[in-house]
């Protein structure tokens, strides 16, 4: 054989041996990215893993599983990446609660308050690029210990006079005065700076430093629906109120003359004679507020604590009553003592006027009017009696008592 035929067969051998090599080497990766036969089956890969990053993407005030929620907290639905198809919020029993979706479908917003200790379900629905989405969250409200009502004076277009606080009384003590406070809203035009002050630990005011000027209008805000006052005890209802400042009608009685003057917007309208509180009963010093009024009233000394049958007891039916202060004093008809009116004081501390005159103040004044008592021998009408809130220095006043017990 020659040589040149012997170095063809030993390439030959070479080249099969290689190709045999690399075709095990094959057969060999191939086997060993073969799955065993007990290994569960994968997912394919997604052909377009983008679509998973544009789809929409929504989201709520509230998140799946929250409990304790406030029924008075606005719940939106928003969605990026897409628009909202429908969004639907569930009452237990599977009523809807009326929403608003937004015209370019981008938001959602409840339209009724919700109710309290309740669960909820919503369910939105989304598209967009990216497909279409479905969102259900479920959440609960929280469960007041306690409700509290609050009544708010003045009312629903009353026009009052310039000594007019806003009252803000509630059925509870209040635990929490400063959450209260904050969840009371009120706006004056024109713009006037005013701060709270409670009379006890039910009843909040508000007020001014100056008196009133007539022609102001006020709007408060009691949103206290849904809201914690503190030791589990929420609001029942929100309550709202705007009311104007009318004609500035100042009435002052003065010890010295035993004479009331009537003053509107400054200028003198009427004077008549009074007789006041006796020394052992005086009337007291002070700035008080008008009132309620009562054509017919009797004036029992047992309601401020007095007995009917002690020496300083009485239960006299009056007509053209005015009150001007929680512990008992009125401007009111006393026709038994027309002779010591103008001359000398006989009452138990209410201002006894004619019954022509008390009629007259009756008729002329309103609630939140000023009545001023000066030169008596008595002492100062308490700022927390409930009608002589200007008694209180406005320094003590602004300062606040939300922190006191």
């Amino acid at each position: 054989m020659k040589s040149g035929d012997a170095r063809v067969r030993r390439l030959g051998r070479l080249r099969v041996t290689v190709a045999c090599t690399a075709l095990l080497a094959i057969v060999a990766l191939l086997s060993g990215c073969t799955l065993p036969a007990d290994n569960p089956r994968q997912p394919p890969i997604d052909k377009n893993p983008l679509t998973e990053l544009i789809k929409p993407k929504v989201t709520a005030a509230v998140k799946d599983g929250d409990v304790g929620i406030s029924p008075s907290m606005p719940l939106t639905v928003a969605v990026t990446d897409g628009k909202l198809a429908q969004v639907t919020l569930f009452r237990p029993d599977n009523t809807v609660v009326n929403g608003v979706l937004a015209p370019d479908g981008l938001s959602w917003r409840n339209a009724e308050v919700l109710g309290y200790n309740k669960a909820y379900r919503i369910e939105a629905k989304a598209y967009g690029l990216g497909g279409a989405t479905t969102t259900v969250v479920n959440f609960k409200t929280s469960s007041p210990e306690n409700l509290t009502q609050p009544y708010l004076i003045p009312g629903d277009g009353d026009v009052v006079g310039i000594a007019q606080p806003v009252a803000i009384q509630f059925d509870e003590a209040i635990p929490d005065r400063r959450a209260a406070e904050q969840a009371i809203q009120i706006i004056t035009d024109p713009p006037v700076d005013g701060a709270f002050y409670w009379l006890n630990k039910r009843e909040v005011r508000w007020r001014p430093e100056h008196f009133w000027s007539p022609g102001t209008k006020i709007k408060v805000d009691v949103n206290v629906y849904g809201k914690d006052l503190g030791g589990g005890l929420f609001g029942t209802e929100d309550v709202h109120a705007n009311f104007s400042i009318g004609d500035a009608v100042v009435l002052t009685a003065d010890d010295n003359t035993k004479q009331v003057t009537v003053e509107r917007n400054g200028e003198v309208i009427r004077t008549m004679p009074t007789s006041m509180g006796k020394n052992d009963t005086p009337t007291d010093n002070g700035i008080y507020i008008v009132g309620d009024r009562f054509q017919q009233i009797v004036m029992d000394s047992s309601t401020y604590g007095v007995p009917v049958n002690s020496p300083q007891g009485y239960r006299t039916p009056v007509d053209w009553a005015t009150r001007i202060s929680y512990s008992g004093i009125f401007f009111h008809s006393a026709p038994w003592s027309v002779g010591q009116q103008g001359y000398s004081n006989s009452s138990h501390g209410c201002l006894n006027l004619s019954p022509g005159n008390a009629e007259w103040v009756f008729n002329n004044t309103k609630r939140g009017d000023v009545a001023i008592v000066k030169n008596t021998v008595g002492g100062t009408l308490s700022g927390t009696d409930g009608l002589g809130d200007w008694n209180i220095p406005w320094q003590v006043w602004k300062a606040g008592n939300a922190g006191s017990e």
